[in-house]
């Protein structure tokens, strides 16, 4: 048996309702709607159940978390059960008496999204008129003293602005900026041929994160997540499948990772029917690839398992139907070609698929 410790982060998905219509985003297809949603109460006993189990720090996302009203007693609840919160939104809806509200409530940090430096590139991914939301959100967030991190997720349409991205994120005052290749589930999967860069892009874009690291000396914080199918390597599913955290869908369901939702055959356990800590220790969902014993080789004898446990459960179920095989990301798994082949294959214009399901999600019980 696997000796389970405790997790120290939570996601908390508040809601799947989002005024953009980002082709790159990663919430699953089946969203779920308004009326499913957990109330205010209901966060606060899942927040105080996950600080008993260990949890620190809690990420209140969506979605967009400030389409929920009831925000600054979602925000309370966190801070009151003693876990640090910070809001991951795309700043459409931030004002100032929000903003108000939100910091006196124990909000402690934010991350903004960011689509691209250029007002009418950002604005054509996001699918929606956001660019002057997001500026002012990030005044408004700075004005209230609040640490702000900028959230860049990178593909092709945006790669090639990597400096002017970084340039904006001076210029609005980041502590830090996450700079994170698309990661193809739900909807980024979908639209993986308007998004899938090419190899030398990607050189480029790290190119510059290294000359702008040089430049910065530590005056900004630049995190550059790889972008696995193009480094043909597999990266750890979030530091291990329920290892360090576990993710809280708007309707209680609890999962081991953001993308598992997906996954057959796990019994997803929910908040509305277990204890947290039952779910975290006991549950099928949790245990089904912690440890080393359901690996496969080459996963298995590869001195690589004890840090990238086999890479990430919900890519391998998205290119090859099973869950339990080895990531096609690394250039060692049976199945690279898959990898390989979409790398190597046709990309289109990136018109993205426009999720109608979040359409429904919207209008299911009001905005």
């Amino acid at each position: 048996m696997t000796t389970v410790e405790a997790p120290w982060a939570l996601l908390a998905e508040l809601t799947h309702s989002c005024p953009l219509r980002c082709g790159y985003c990663s919430n699953p297809l089946e969203l779920v709607g308004r009326s499913k949603e957990l109330d205010a109460e209901q966060w606060s006993g899942v927040f105080r159940q996950a600080a008993g189990l260990g949890v620190v720090q809690t990420h209140l996302s969506g979605g967009e978390p400030l389409l929920r009203r009831d925000l600054p007693q979602i925000v309370a609840a966190a801070d009151s059960a003693g876990l640090y919160t910070q809001l991951v939104t795309s700043g459409v809806g931030l004002g100032e008496r929000r903003m108000t509200q939100l910091a006196a409530a124990g909000l402690r940090s934010v991350q903004l999204s960011v689509q691209h430096a250029d007002p009418r590139a950002a604005e054509r991914i996001a699918g929606t008129r956001s660019f002057a939301a997001k500026e002012r959100a990030a005044r408004l967030i700075r004005a209230a003293g609040l640490p702000l991190g900028l959230n860049i997720v990178l593909h092709r349409a945006n790669l090639d602005a990597l400096d002017e991205l970084i340039g904006l994120g001076l210029r609005w005052g980041a502590d830090r900026i996450e700079l994170a290749h698309t990661q193809f589930h739900g909807w980024a999967l979908r639209n993986r041929a308007a998004l899938l860069p090419t190899r030398e892009q990607v050189e480029r874009a790290r190119a510059t994160v290294i000359r702008r690291r040089q430049l910065l000396n530590g005056a900004l914080e630049l995190v550059w997540v790889a972008a696995d199918w193009m480094e043909e390597t597999a990266k750890p599913c979030m530091g291990g499948w329920g290892r360090v955290s576990l993710t809280v869908a708007p309707d209680g369901t609890v999962l081991p990772c953001p993308a598992a939702a997906v996954l057959p055959g796990l019994d997803q356990p929910n908040v509305r029917d277990h204890e947290l800590g039952l779910i975290w220790r006991e549950s099928k969902a949790f245990n089904a690839y912690r440890g080393e014993s359901w690996m496969p080789e080459p996963c298995r004898s590869c001195a690589l398992r004890t840090t990238d446990h086999g890479g990430c459960r919900c890519q391998a179920y998205a290119l090859t139907g099973d869950a339990a095989r080895t990531d096609p990301a690394c250039r060692h798994a049976p199945d690279h070609h898959l990898v390989r082949d979409l790398v190597q294959g046709p990309r289109v214009e990136p018109a993205y698929a426009y999720r109608e399901a979040q359409r429904e999600a919207h209008r299911e019980g009001g905005t």
